[in-house]
């Protein structure tokens, strides 16, 4: 029975087209979907009705079950003479979970997966295949740790493949931010040698990449970085990855000059890598070609047209170069693009929210004239407006938003939620720019709703204190954003000014210095050091941090080089 059952899953997978189903919950076609309209004579009227309504069961059980069919028969035994039923019930099962793996990753159910596979391990010992399933599942479903565990597992089981540490370091790279443990990984790689021939020059990236993050934390020399990225270089010379990472890594210690002649390599290499690309905007942007810069982001945006980093650095530079007003169309096509790509909407929504966008989107000249509302309290989180008056793009932003809000990070993964409150804040910081303080506490508010604690949540609201003339409510937000993380240098730049300002100058003085410690590059930070300074008559000292920031000022990019991912 379980041989017939995989074979007709097998059949389905491979030969079931998806224009052929229909819903069993829907009334059938009376023509079949895959006749062909333009050809006469040759459409049949045929009868799918069914003569009883479908028993649906859910995917949970749908997948409990085939876990226990696959499980069912399962020879665990060991002695010899069971070893060759044990074989031939794994082979089976492996088929089963196979097949499994195809209907439920094309679903994108991973961690329904997941969790399948890991019911399978009880009869997986020293078997690579469902061990290394089991570690891709998990990193789908975004369960990083317990990926990182199984592929130390498989790395036993297959100690000379070099693709397993790699997946490992990219886990350890990218959300884990274990570097250590990524050193390591990127370690087994290079010593296998020859053994792993193309992938050892990924070996020397990883390490590189390791060190470069390194490097940022202040635990790491850059030279030790150069060294495994120009080794990666002369181990794969077409790789366009270890000239663009030796280029990011310039760029983040300002060599400007040089970091511009890795990046045109790399894109010499790979012409259209939005990362090369981006990269090459923001050392436009830090040798203050602003407009160069723009162009290079639009013509990455017309091939990446959802690349949200590609689309707040368009922001700022439109802020510069083209005034607020069109980097505020950039935020509210953020949002449409948002709402299209992650689809992502309370279910008792009835689409008003939407619609609306899409009518207020194509008005282009209600757009220009465009404001949010204001809120009657935005320390009570009311998301009522008061202004009757507000335009229909106000409408449509505020009721989108408050139409996610019920569905916001309570459910599924951050990642749509922290994209959202970032568009949310970048239009904030552009209204503050514009000293518009109600609006940018509406947009502010939106983002508190998805992410109330978060720190850069609480340092737009300092900002937006400070704009009404507030220093004592805006010492509170910044205070209160650095309970949260005590090293985000731009509230630790407000939080000393703001104590100058009040004449207390040494501690005024420590917090900037433990800002410039995390960053020592933030060209602002020196120059609000030497204003400290010079407050308290040390004019010698000012005037070494006055040039230090007007060198620094001088490199510095539109958006820290640092927006440009580091992963694998």
């Amino acid at each position: 029975m379980q041989t017939i059952a995989r074979q007709l899953a097998e059949i389905l997978l491979r030969g079931m087209c998806e224009q052929s189903y229909w819903s069993p919950l829907e009334d059938p076609p009376t023509v079949s979907p895959l006749d062909d309209p333009t050809r006469q004579g040759h459409t049949h009227t045929k009868n799918y009705s069914l003569s009883r309504r479908p028993r649906v069961a859910t995917p949970e059980s749908l997948s409990v079950f085939v876990c226990a069919q696959a499980n069912r028969d399962a020879v665990l035994s060991r002695i010899p003479e069971h070893n060759n039923d044990r074989i031939i019930s794994l082979q089976s099962a492996s088929v089963v979970y196979d097949l499994l793996t195809i209907a439920l990753g094309r679903r994108g159910q991973y961690e329904m997966l997941s969790e399948c596979l890991e019911r399978a391990m009880k009869f997986a010992f020293e078997e690579f295949h469902l061990w290394y399933q089991l570690a891709l599942s998990l990193m789908a479903a975004g369960k990083s740790a317990r990926a990182v565990k199984v592929l130390k597992e498989c790395i036993r089981l297959k100690p000379d493949d070099p693709t397993i540490p790699l997946l490992a370091v990219k886990l350890c790279i990218g959300p884990l931010h274990w570097l250590d443990e990524g050193e390591c990984f990127g370690k087994i790689v290079i010593d296998m040698g020859e053994k792993a021939a193309e992938f050892r020059a990924k070996g020397f990236l990883a390490i590189g990449l390791v060190y470069s993050l390194k490097a940022t934390d202040g635990s790491t020399s850059e030279h030790a970085v150069s060294v495994s990225f120009c080794r990666a270089q002369s181990l794969s010379p077409t790789d366009h990855l270890a000239a663009f990472y030796l280029a990011l890594q310039l760029a983040v210690s300002r060599q400007i000059p040089e970091a511009l002649g890795y990046v045109r390599q790399a894109l010499q290499l790979q012409g259209d890598d939005v990362h090369s690309l981006h990269l090459l905007a923001l050392l436009l942007s830090a040798q203050k070609h602003y407009h160069d810069a723009l162009n290079i982001i639009e013509m990455a945006l017309s091939e990446y047209p959802e690349n949200f980093n590609l689309l707040y650095t368009k922001v700022k530079l439109e802020s510069m170069c083209r005034g607020p007003e069109e980097a505020l169309l950039t935020c509210k096509h953020m949002l449409q693009i948002w709402k299209s790509f992650y689809n992502l909407t309370n279910p008792s929504d009835s689409g008003r929210g939407s619609s609306l966008l899409d009518r207020a989107m194509a008005d282009r000249r209600q757009l220009n004239a465009m404001t949010l509302p204001d809120f009657s309290d935005p320390d009570t989180g009311s998301v009522h407006a008061t202004s009757i008056a507000a335009s229909r793009v106000e409408q449509a932003l505020s009721e989108v938003a408050s139409s996610l809000q019920s569905s916001a990070p309570k459910h599924g993964p951050l990642h749509p939620w922290m994209t959202l409150a970032q568009i949310w804040l970048h239009a904030a910081e552009v209204y503050t720019g514009m000293s518009k303080p109600a609006e940018a506490t509406a947009c502010t508010q939106e983002a508190s709703n998805l992410f109330p604690t978060s720190h850069n949540v609480l340092y737009m609201r300092g900002q937006i204190a400070e704009l009404r003339g507030n220093v004592d409510e805006a010492k509170r937000w910044y205070e209160e954003a650095l309970s949260i993380n005590p090293t985000h240098v731009k509230t630790m730049q407000r939080l000393g000014l703001i104590l100058q300002q009040l004449q207390r100058y040494s501690l005024s003085e420590k917090v900037l210095r433990d800002a410039v410690q995390v960053n020592s590059t933030a060209h602002d930070v020196w120059n609000s050091l030497g204003e400290v300074l010079q407050a308290q008559g040390n004019a010698a000292a000012a005037t070494e941090c006055f040039l230090t920031a007007l060198e620094l000022e001088a490199s510095s990019p539109i958006l820290p080089f640092t927006i440009i991912p580091r992963a694998l």
